[in-house]
């Protein structure tokens, strides 16, 4: 992955929304669907992207006017997920938080609203999903919370 472009000075912090969509898919639980997209292929570009190029590569899967792709950037720039600099005379759009930084965050925001629920049943509820889906990842859940014990202990 490519380095993150310095931030500028008055670009404002990521703000995670407040809410989780338990309809959505992976970033799309967060962020909206089509904001997900973007960000996608905001993450995956190797360099900043013009507002164009950006839509010429999300409507090859998902039609859509140029308008509201470029709205919907102006958008992330306001959140503070992208960056928008005028670079030889073209405005263009970066990321101002890699992909394994904003999952880290929006991870934890999720699980801080779905405890809000009760923190046994969740936990319950947690596990009991785990081992049905993927064992190795209830065990590396079983190896974690061990670390943690022991770091705690300390």
């Amino acid at each position: 992955m490519p380095p993150r472009p310095p931030r500028s000075p008055s670009a404002k912090p990521p703000q995670l929304p407040g809410t989780v969509r338990l309809s959505g898919q992976g970033v799309g639980t967060v962020l909206g669907e089509l904001e997900a997209r973007l960000m996608r292929l905001c993450w995956r570009a190797s360099r900043a992207l013009t507002a164009r190029e950006i839509h010429d590569l999300l409507r090859a899967d998902h039609p859509i006017s140029p308008l509201t792709s470029t709205t919907v950037l102006n958008r992330l720039v306001g959140k503070g997920f992208l960056v928008r600099e005028r670079v030889d005379g073209r405005l263009r759009f970066s990321a101002s938080i890699d992909e394994t930084a904003f999952v880290a965050q929006a991870s934890r925001r999720a699980v801080e609203g779905i405890l809000s629920l009760g923190a046994e049943a969740v936990t319950a509820s947690f596990v009991d999903v785990l081992a049905e889906r993927d064992r190795s990842q209830l065990e590396e859940l079983s190896r974690l919370i061990r670390r943690k014990l022991r770091d705690q202990g300390e």
